[in-house]
């Protein structure tokens, strides 16, 4: 990479998907060599358009050699992971595998390459039911389903191999993300689609005959599950805080990333048939196994030792966004 010094060299692990590929946009913007690792297992490669792409998988550690060998990148961010809570719960050994022993090779490429420096995109799920609302980073973990357990479980070793390696890293465990590109240059898809938001949207244009609202009767106002949504560009620059964070001495540490405002469904279509000045229909299924009734973070700690301050936090802009780009698909 040409012109580049290592220094600004980063390798997104995961590059291609929905929140890689938006920091790899603003990691370009800033003046960093984003170089994309990505199996493209869920990944799509038009997402890759602002560096070099490896196409790899976390399974097979002799690729991860040679990408940390030939691009010797300074820092490592990390997105890959299977995130499917129903379908962790019904093939948890697809998520462990792939979650948690992908990663281990990550880890283990890292040390030998000697890259230090890495973030890490973990979930709220590693605290399963939340006792306090807003939750805390002090909050006990204790995940409910196999894809926070896996998340957990990578948290754990990034601690042992800063003990044992000198590895520097920081957590993020954020929260609902949400929105699009605000250039609607790229967004959220999913094969299938099992995010609320973009079903939502799907409805409004006539891609699905309706919206499924998971359970109306928790402890709630209106019954619904609550969620805190976070624009998936204000977690892009939360991950390039982390980097100038660690890069400045920051301590390995764990941040939540979310608004501290949490939204119903009911609300959140509320809030679609708003932007979209569409009907959107929907019906009342099952609860799903796994979901807890509020999930609202505080992300507190983020503001004060990252600096960051979510740019998007109004829920109407978010679906906008994300309305944008949903109406260029197919």
């Amino acid at each position: 990479m040409e012109g580049q010094t290592a220094e600004k060299r980063v390798l997104v692990v995961g590059g291609a998907g929905y929140i890689g590929s938006h920091t790899c946009k603003l990691l370009k913007r800033r003046g960093f060599a984003p170089i994309v690792f990505d199996s493209l297992v869920t990944g799509y490669e038009e997402n890759v358009r602002w560096g070099p792409f490896v196409r790899g998988d976390l399974a097979d550690r002799p690729a991860i050699d040679r990408a940390l060998r030939e691009f010797a990148p300074s820092a490592v961010i990390h997105f890959a992971a299977f995130s499917l809570v129903g379908e962790s719960v019904t093939d948890p050994g697809k998520y462990y595998r792939n979650n948690v022993v992908g990663s281990l090779n990550l880890l283990e490429a890292m040390r030998d390459a000697g890259v230090k420096d890495l973030v890490f995109s973990s979930t709220c799920a590693t605290y399963g039911v939340p006792r306090t609302i807003p939750i805390p980073e002090t909050h006990e973990q204790l995940p409910i389903n196999p894809y926070g357990a896996s998340k957990m479980m990578m948290e754990r070793m990034m601690s042992d191999f800063a003990a044992a390696h000198g590895l520097r890293f920081v957590t993020l465990r954020y929260f609902n993300a949400a929105g699009g590109d605000p250039e609607a240059e790229i967004g959220e898809r999913h094969e299938p689609e099992t995010h609320l938001i973009p079903l939502v949207l799907d409805a409004a244009r006539g891609k699905r005959p309706q919206v499924t609202v998971f359970g109306d009767d928790y402890e709630t106002p209106d019954g619904t599950c609550i969620r805190d949504y976070i624009h998936v560009d204000d977690l892009a620059d939360a991950h390039l805080r982390a980097l100038d964070y660690l890069r400045n001495g920051g301590t390995a540490n764990a941040f939540n990333l979310g608004n501290g405002k949490g939204y119903s469904i009911r609300e959140v279509i509320r809030v679609a048939e708003r932007v979209t000045g569409l009907n959107i229909p929907a019906v009342i299924g099952a609860r799903r196994a796994g979901d807890p009734p509020v999930l609202v973070g505080d992300a507190s700690l983020a503001r004060r030792a990252l600096g960051w301050v979510p740019e998007y936090a109004d829920l109407d802009v978010i679906v906008a966004h994300a309305w944008a780009f949903r109406r260029r698909l197919a």
